[in-house]
């Protein structure tokens, strides 16, 4: 998105172009172009690639809110499947968890009635047209509240994440909530740090589609690049280090010390002289990792989303007005922590998460990325002391960079406000008849539902048009069932601002007759030399042959706009703007301008293509991900639940599964496998993590998985000409569930480590349909 304070008008020049001619035209120009655009009809590249590029936008916007649902969908059944695994669940808390993981069904229930379609509409366009409704309900609404709503509010009423009229409305917001943050805040310390329902806005509003394309872009190859050093051990814990000190030690060697007992205090490790030396370089590489991280993150400035820039620059205006006394360091940790508390630190922490890399990162590139974000956030809340004493040992790099990263932070904020270019964004989509959101049913009527909640804050006065629109819309529906939770088109209309019915005649008041024609001519030249082929090669342009060129074609849109133009031309010579004698020297200058400005265009059009092809790409990866986790709950929800074993102690085996809500009598188990798999086949697909396997023993290595009953395997690790397995695992499906859903994503086998998530992968495709 092009940042408000370099405006360039797609019909003309800045206003340093005006040579000649005083008049205040451009400051409507853009406005102009944006009506004149409304029926070009051009199709060159230009046109091609920025259509290409309006696909890809609206495809990450719809993709992104897919995966914020599904990542609360992942997050409760976590949730529900702990307390199942823990045998703490009733039936019919179990059948609520079966209904989550339910597909919607277009043939079950049914549409609010045409009149309450109409409601809503309205309901909505002035939500979404008047953020301050919002920004007051996201501050009244509960913690558990708030996601729901925040679902509504970053991917449905302000959905459209590259389109600039929902992304200034949608700051507006934020900017709304801010103020009303600092307005109550009672400690400095405080500020946007706790875990409230303004922090998780600022969060979600960094997982849309432009904070995705930036961590991409920006983080990606550096974590990656770091992470193929799997035994690039950077370990600065005293405690730790000593720990693996002696451990190597006594595998080494067969025996301890008597001077280096197990279990001592961090003191004492942190004063062993080996530990030390062990330390010391650690602490250099570090160091330079970090900083390399922190040079690449500044580097990357201009490409920051404008969103979030602006963000920090409110942070930045409201602290100095709330807090005039506050140092420029003081206001710095507060623009960091957002920046990089909420924004880059967890994208470092957990890459997988946010599809930076493939699978989870091995043990020791994991810590060395915790242990780089620690560092940032502590350079950019520049503690006088750290949580962990050992952090202290990389003080140097904070008082090294502090400078540097407060230049940085205070960079960010500088970028130009939108409130001019929002005001024409508002007035033209009173002339759009297009303006439409997709929006769930229960998306509807839980919006409705906190609205009518918070309705005496929100609207006091019943002559508000808040008030009227609730009163006329009556009571919200209950949430219905997740198979008749469909998405509707809902068009959105205002109540009471008139439709534009005829954009430049309503464009008059602000604009001359003969600055309006000049626009228009202007703008007409430039689509015919994009439409006639070979035209803009022959320089300077030619006008009078262009416009007539145009007449004469066989195309009949061609020939219309060239009999158009020429009468153009001769009204304004007429008024004498224009002079046929000078070949309209100031209109071909400015029209030759502008096509430059759109072949430099399509070329940035063409690279942002590029760019946010390789973020659709990551977004659809992300979401393919979790589908594979629910894909897994359904499989222990349906193979999984032997209740009735245990209550009958029953030896027969016969036992009951529920599956889809139904029981179902099964006989005893029967049991299936062994499925063989060789290191290099799990190595291949991920499964196997680290191996400490020689890799001249690793061809004679083969794995065997049974599964003696349902939810219950045998991982037994061979050695090829032996008879006996080196090694059995037994494993429950509820521990691998537990341990994903405590994001612990590895398993020790002693001679490796399995990925958790890609073990129940392929336990689900083995097992599942036998």
């Amino acid at each position: 998105m092009a940042y408000p304070d370099t405006p360039t008008s797609p019909g003309g020049m800045s206003a340093r172009r005006l040579t000649n001619r005083n008049t205040n035209r451009y400051s409507v120009t853009a406005l102009f172009s944006m009506a004149a655009e409304q029926d070009v009809e051009v199709e060159d590249d230009l046109a091609r690639a920025q259509k290409r590029l309006r696909d890809l936008k609206g495809k990450i916007s719809a993709q992104s809110k897919k995966n914020f649902v599904l990542e609360r969908d992942v997050r409760y059944l976590d949730s529900r499947i702990a307390l199942l695994i823990q045998n703490r669940m009733a039936l019919d808390e179990q059948r609520e968890v079966e209904r989550t993981l339910e597909e919607v069904d277009p043939t079950e229930g049914h549409y609010p009635d045409d009149r309450k379609i109409q409601q809503y509409s309205n309901l909505f366009f002035l939500l979404q047209s008047e953020p301050r409704h919002i920004a007051a309900l996201c501050r009244l609404v509960s913690l558990s509240e708030i996601d729901t709503l925040l679902q509504t509010v970053m991917f449905t009423l302000y959905g459209n994440q590259y389109e600039s009229r929902e992304e200034h409305l949608l700051l507006t917001m934020f900017q709304s909530v801010l103020s009303a943050q600092f307005e109550m805040a009672t400690e400095f310390g405080s500020l946007l740090r706790a875990n409230t329902p303004v922090s998780r806005m600022m969060t979600t509003y960094t997982r849309r589609g432009p904070g995705q394309s930036y961590l991409k872009s920006v983080l990606a190859e550096r974590i990656n690049s770091l992470i193929e050093h799997k035994d690039l051990n950077l370990e600065i814990n005293p405690v730790k280090v000593y720990e693996q000190m002696i451990n190597q030690i006594e595998e080494e060697s067969g025996s301890l010390p008597p001077n280096l007992p197990r279990g001592v205090a961090p003191e004492v490790a942190a004063e062993n002289p080996d530990v030390q030396a062990i330390i010391a370089p650690r602490l250099t590489m570090l160091m330079e990792i970090a900083n390399s991280f922190l040079v690449t993150i500044i580097e990357s400035m201009e490409s920051v989303p404008y969103g979030i820039r602006w963000i920090c620059k409110q942070i930045r205006s409201l602290t100095r007005r709330k807090y005039p006394e506050a140092t420029d360091y003081a206001i710095c940790s507060l623009i960091g922590g957002f920046f990089f508390l909420r924004f880059i630190n967890p994208a470092i922490v957990t890459p997988q998460a946010y599809m930076l890399v493939e699978g989870v990162p091995a043990k020791h590139p994991r810590r060395t990325l915790t242990l780089i974000a620690k560092m940032l956030q502590n350079l950019a809340n520049k503690p006088s002391y750290a949580k962990e004493v050992y952090m202290m040992t990389l003080n140097p790099f904070v008082e090294n960079n502090k400078a540097r990263i407060n230049q940085f932070l205070n960079n960010l904020c500088e970028v130009g406000d939108f409130y001019d270019t929002l005001e024409m964004d508002q007035y033209m989509a009173l002339s759009k008849k297009d303006l439409m959101i997709h929006i769930t049913m229960n998306e509807l009527y839980n919006t409705h539902s906190l609205i009518l909640q918070h309705i005496e804050t929100l609207s006091p006065n019943d002559k508000q048009h808040l008030r009227i629109l609730t009163d006329e819309l009556g009571s919200a529906p209950p949430q219905v069932p997740r198979k008749e939770n469909r998405t509707i088109e809902l068009n959105l209309y205002s109540r009471w601002e008139t439709p534009v019915q005829d954009i430049q005649s309503a464009l008059m008041d602000s604009v001359s007759s003969s600055d309006m024609l000049y626009m228009e001519t202007k703008s007409i030249f430039v689509q015919l030399i994009r439409s006639l082929p070979h035209a803009a090669e022959k320089r300077p342009y030619n006008l009078a042959a262009i416009a007539e060129r145009a007449a004469t074609t066989k195309d009949a849109v061609l020939v219309r706009k060239g009999i158009k133009v020429k009468e153009m031309l001769r009204e304004l010579e007429e008024q004498k703007i224009v002079e046929e004698s000078d070949g309209y020297k100031l209109m071909q200058e400015e029209v030759a301008a502008e096509l430059v400005h759109l072949g430099n265009l399509r070329e940035k059009v063409v690279l942002e293509t590029k760019s946010l092809e390789a973020v659709y790409k990551t977004i659809c990866d992300h979401n393919n991900y979790m589908r594979s986790q629910l894909e897994q709950y359904k499989a222990y929800l349906q193979n999984v639940r032997l209740t009735a074993v245990k209550d009958k102690g029953s030896t027969t085996g016969v036992g009951v599964v529920t599956v889809g809500g139904k029981e179902k009598k099964m006989t005893k188990a029967v049991v299936l496998g062994p499925y063989r798999f060789t290191h290099a086949q799990l190595e291949k697909e991920g499964i196997i993590v680290e191996s400490n396997v020689p890799d001249n023993r690793r061809p004679n290595i083969y794995f065997n998985i049974t599964s003696p009953t349902p939810g219950t395997f045998i991982i037994a690790l061979h050695y090829k000409g032996r008879e006996k397995a080196i090694l059995e695992m037994d494993l429950k499906i509820d521990d691998l569930l537990e341990k994903q859903k405590d994001n612990k994503h590895l398993l020790d086998l002693e001679y490796v480590q399995l990925n958790v998530p890609k073990v129940l992968g392929l336990l689900k495709k083995v097992f599942a349909k036998r």
